[in-house]
């Protein structure tokens, strides 16, 4: 397929269907009729409105950019990668949102009610934007476990939501970044949703070059945005 508005087609392969039994929400949000297709206008050919300036200086550090009496409870760790196109080629100015769990697992949002401590230290949300070599870095606190109820005794895996904006809305990736060895995810039927081939692009690694000596580890999550090594889509 030919390009379009300057971008390579989408390689759905590595993406998980609308659609999957097993996650109990996709039923009540799948399309049931074929996909409208509507012309681009200027809303969706236009990039986010915001500016590098719009980023405070600690957004990028989920540690202190809610601090009110102290540290956030929980294991300190570095998350950092870099975020190319279908080339590899790294993507500077790429505006990235994380929102995750505290250690207890459990977010800082009303429609939580999981029987778990809030951390008035920790809210959970962070955001940067990627440098000249795509690179961007957060420092955070290692999400916990949480039920979720889609299923009996059902958990999810320590997880760090992403969203990622390109240079127009068309290009905005949401997805997910796993710990490596997390025994969840096996059970997990959001990231088995994902085909099989695919899940290792939502693993992040451990890094020693990343980690900084006794202070945090570090985990490298490179994202591609686009082609057949693009970071899968939450489902």
């Amino acid at each position: 397929m030919p390009a379009i508005n300057g971008f390579a087609p989408r390689d759905w392969n590595s993406h998980p269907p609308y659609l999957s039994s097993d996650y109990k929400s996709t039923p009540l949000r799948a399309p049931t009729k074929p996909l409208v297709i509507l012309p681009q206008g200027l809303t969706e050919l236009t990039g986010p409105v915001y500016g590098q300036d719009a980023v405070g200086h600690l957004d990028h550090d989920l540690t202190q950019n809610a601090a009110k009496s102290g540290k956030p409870n929980g294991e300190r760790i570095i998350v950092a990668g870099t975020v190319t196109d279908e080339n590899g080629r790294p993507i500077p100015n790429i505006l990235l949102e994380v929102w995750q769990p505290n250690a207890a697992g459990r977010y800082n949002h009303t429609d939580d009610q999981h029987d778990a401590p809030l951390d008035p230290n920790f809210l959970g949300a962070g955001r940067c934007v990627t440098d000249q070599s795509g690179y961007y870095r957060f420092i955070t606190i290692k999400p916990g476990a949480y039920p979720w109820g889609n299923h009996f005794n059902a958990w999810r895996p320590n997880h760090i939501h992403f969203s990622l904006f390109g240079p127009s809305i068309l290009t905005r990736l949401v997805t997910q970044m796993y710990f490596p060895g997390d025994p969840l995810l096996e059970l997990d039927p959001i990231f088995n949703g994902v085909p099989e081939a695919a899940r290792h692009l939502l693993v992040a690694k451990l890094s020693i070059e990343i980690s900084e000596p006794e202070w945090a580890l570090g985990y490298e999550f490179n994202i591609c945005l686009r082609g057949r090594t693009a970071a899968p889509m939450e489902a």
